[in-house]
Formats: C-alpha cells, structure tokens, sequence
C-alpha cells in the first residue's frame, strides 16, 4: 500500500510540445524573409552555390587536411633525432605526393553568372575593352640607326647649327662650311663656306616647304641660299648687333634672334626687311620657336626666361 500511495503522489512526467508547421491558408506567426541560396530554376541539375566564404566539407581531404595540420609539428619535435639524409627524403616525398598543396579548407564554386541587367552591362563592358584595346608600348631604340661623322663643330650650346627640313634634307654647320645630308639616298653635298671674317656658322634654319635655308653668322648677318641651284638669294645686315644664334621660319618672315637679346621679324620679300622688333631678354637669345597657328612665338633665353610674343600685337 506504501508503495502504491508513493507511486500515485509522484506528478505526472510532461510531454514535450512538437512544433509542426501550420497548416496550409493558417495565419502562422511571422517570419523574416530569408532568400534561397539556391537559383530559382527548376532544373533538379541546378547547382546550389551557398555562401562561398564559408569552408565546404565535402569538398576537403581529411586525411590531408589532418596531415598538414600535424606533420610540421612532428618535423620540428623530431628534428634534431632524424639523420639530414633522412630529412631531405620526407622533403623529397611529400613535394612527390603532394605537388606543393599547402590548403586545407576547400570553398565553394565562384557566384552565378549575372542574369539580367547585369549581364548586360557586363556583356557592354566586354565588348567596350574589345574594341578600345589596351594602348601598346612604343619600343625606344637603344642604338642609333646611323653615325655621321662631324668634326669641326662649334663646342658651344648655345648655338642652333642642326636642322631637319621637310624635304628630308639635314643641314649641319661644321664651323664655317654648311653640309647638307639627304637621308633618302645618304648624299652628302657641301652647300656654302664663308670666310673668317663671318665665321662661324652660329645657326640654321629651314623654310616651311624645305627649299630655302636661313643662315645665321658670327659677324650679325643672315644669308638666304637656294638649296636645290646652291645659289645665294641674299644678306640681311643691320639686324643685329653681334652674332645671330637662333632661327624661326613663319612662312615669309624669318625671325632671328642674336646675342644683343633682340628679337626681329624680317619679311625676305621685301627690300627693308625689318617689320617687327621684340625686346624682352636681357642676355643672348638661344632659342626660337612659332606655333602650330603662327600667331605665337616663343622664345628662350640666356636669361633663364622664356616669353611668348603675340603677332598680333
């Protein structure tokens, strides 16, 4: 009786609740909106990709895993106890079996194609890169294509005695004698040699259409040769007062610059030549240059100046 009355004043065990879904048109609670990891096709073959930061075991190798994970450790315990011949044979074998495999979490496949809106932009992209292709290198020659011998030029920088004209002709004053080298047919030809009186040869110039050839001189003056007859067309004097070092061609104005630090535009058409004067530097000009539109002249100085001249003005 004791035992029965123990028994029935024991409370009774309670079941735990099960949770089962609600049945279909139930108002069930609320749940937050949890996207499929998987695309929306209904192709059984469809992969599911997941989230691919996150390691995939059935993608790993245990057994290398656990391998990578411990041998190391049991190389640096038994280093100084296994022979060095021995070492290098572990070393041999596991970069043999291995093939130089160091991972050991495997990941998931890359993300899906874009669909959409960003296929098309990524397809726009691909084509955009296909037809503006990357810009490719100029290749700069370490050696010159050809060595001209020149001895006997001026050792002073400030002089412009080279020039390239658009007839492919280089002239090129080697103290006082002016040589003219075509590098169609590699002819050298000798054009003019003044006396010392003029001497040196202190700049060169060619005309815009190659024909005509400027020639700056020691003494102040500037000489006009025809280079295709070697015949002289004519000295401008009075321009400056020392040597001419510099050249510019605008079409019939010549401009010259020389060592008193003016600036001179000559008409060669005409008898009196002098049609603009510029002053500005207060030591030798080195250097002339006219715009692509021929309203600008720059122009370099001894100075350490450079200015630009509006024709115009």
């Amino acid at each position: 009786m004791e035992a029965a009355g123990c028994s029935s004043s024991r409370p009774p065990r309670r079941r735990r609740p099960e949770l089962l879904p609600p049945a279909p048109g139930s108002a069930g609670p609320s749940r937050p909106y949890m996207p499929s990891l998987c695309t929306n096709s209904k192709n059984p073959s469809t992969k599911c990709y997941g989230d691919r930061f996150i390691p995939d075991r059935s993608a790993m190798d245990m057994d290398m895993a656990y391998y990578l994970l411990t041998e190391p450790k049991k190389d640096q315990e038994n280093e100084g106890m296994v022979p060095p011949a021995k070492q290098a044979y572990r070393r041999l074998l596991a970069e043999k079996f291995l093939g130089g495999r160091t991972r050991i979490l495997a990941f998931r496949n890359k993300p899906p194609e874009p669909q959409g809106m960003l296929q098309q932009i990524s397809a726009e992209t691909q084509t955009s890169s296909q037809i503006n292709p990357a810009k490719q290198h100029r290749k700069i020659p370490k050696f010159a294509e050809r060595t001209l011998d020149a001895p006997g030029v001026v050792d002073d920088y400030y002089l412009n005695v080279l020039d390239w004209g658009s007839k492919n002709v280089v002239s090129i004053a080697l103290e006082n004698t002016l040589y003219l080298w075509n590098s169609s047919d590699s002819s050298t030809s000798e054009l003019v040699t003044v006396d010392d009186d003029n001497g040196p040869i202190t700049s060169v110039s060619w005309s815009c259409e190659g024909q005509h050839i400027a020639i700056g001189l020691n003494s102040s003056d500037i000489q006009l040769w025809d280079a295709s007859s070697s015949r002289k067309l004519r000295t401008l004097q009075g321009v400056h007062e020392s040597r001419v070092g510099s050249l510019a061609w605008n079409s019939n104005i010549l401009t010259t610059g020389g060592m008193d630090g003016k600036i001179v535009n000559n008409d060669v058409r005409m008898r009196s030549h002098i049609v603009q004067t510029y002053r500005g530097h207060e030591a030798e000009v080195c250097g002339l240059r006219w715009s692509g539109s021929c309203q600008q002249l720059a122009s370099g100085g001894n100075d350490n100046l450079v200015h630009i001249w509006d024709a115009s003005m």
